[in-house]
């Protein structure tokens, strides 16, 4: 099972405080120019949330929430020096994400 690694906060938080649109748009731009695959979504599913066993994550959070899962823990670790105020950890799961997931955004 692959290993994510993920960022999470409130939706409000990473939708209308934060740029996370632009520091997701050029983290995109980069992979394209050195032909990297993207190994990063920006999910807002809560059912799909739900599904990787982040309770005791989502217990904290009084809103509906949000996350930018990774194959890259160092990129995890960059958003929460970059965002701040953002719960990260990880996670094992056989769901496999692509690019065509809905409710991600880049």
């Amino acid at each position: 099972m692959p290993k994510y690694y993920f960022a999470i906060a409130s939706r409000n938080f990473l939708m209308n405080e934060e740029p996370i649109e632009e520091i997701l748009r050029e983290r995109t731009n980069h992979y394209k120019y050195i032909k990297k695959d993207i190994d990063f979504w920006f999910i807002t599913n809560p059912h799909l949330l739900k599904s990787f066993h982040l309770n005791r994550i989502r217990e904290q959070l009084t809103e509906d929430c949000a996350a930018i899962i990774s194959l890259d823990e160092k990129f995890i670790q960059w958003l929460k020096l970059r965002i701040g105020f953002v719960a990260i950890g990880e996670f094992q799961s056989n769901y496999i994400f692509s690019q065509n997931i809905k409710n991600i955004y880049f």
